[in-house]
């Protein structure tokens, strides 16, 4: 089940928290509880993604992306990541996650997160979002200019650009 509790903590925590920028990073710590365990007694790889979303709910929060998205009748979704695992995460062990906007291109905009345990990085994560709209996809520069904000994107990083170049070379569909 998705944890509904722990994503109204996070809204509720960062409420009043100081606004951000678009690029501005947010951070927030988790703990590794048994029900976010596998098997193995470590975090599941599903549960690590549900981590990162309680991370970039409250990013979009503070930088005001709900506010615009809301008031426009949009929605976000995530529309692909990568996610690289280096380190084990086991039970009861409390981790920090940094959220931050990087960029975006014609379709969607780019967040990187991480997730720390001390000084360690556990994963490594790279979300494309999507704005949507019952006509389909929001063009970002449009959300962005309807924040007040500049459209165009800063140059996305080359590891960035290499990922949506090798996605793009996906075949979709998939063979069966």
């Amino acid at each position: 089940m998705y944890p509904y509790f722990r994503l109204a903590k996070e809204i509720f925590k960062f409420r009043k928290a100081p606004r951000l920028g678009i690029f501005d990073a947010h951070v927030s710590t988790h703990i590794c509880w048994p029900w976010d365990i596998d098997p193995w007694r470590e975090l599941n790889n599903g549960r690590t993604l549900t981590l990162y979303d309680l991370g970039r709910v409250p990013l979009g929060l503070r930088a005001g992306l709900h506010e615009v998205v809301r008031r426009n009748g949009w929605g976000m979704a995530i529309a692909g990541n990568s996610l690289r695992y280096r380190k084990r995460v086991t039970v009861f062990q409390r981790v920090t996650i940094h959220s931050r906007c990087i960029g975006w291109d014609h379709r969607f905009i780019y967040i990187e997160q991480s997730m720390w345990r001390g000084a360690d990085c556990t994963s490594h994560m790279l979300a494309r979002s999507a704005f949507t709209s019952k006509q389909g996809i929001v063009p970002p520069g449009k959300v962005l200019a309807a924040m007040g904000l500049s459209p165009e994107s800063p140059a996305l990083p080359g590891w960035v650009q290499d990922w949506i170049d090798a996605d793009a070379g996906r075949p979709w569909p998939p063979e069966r």
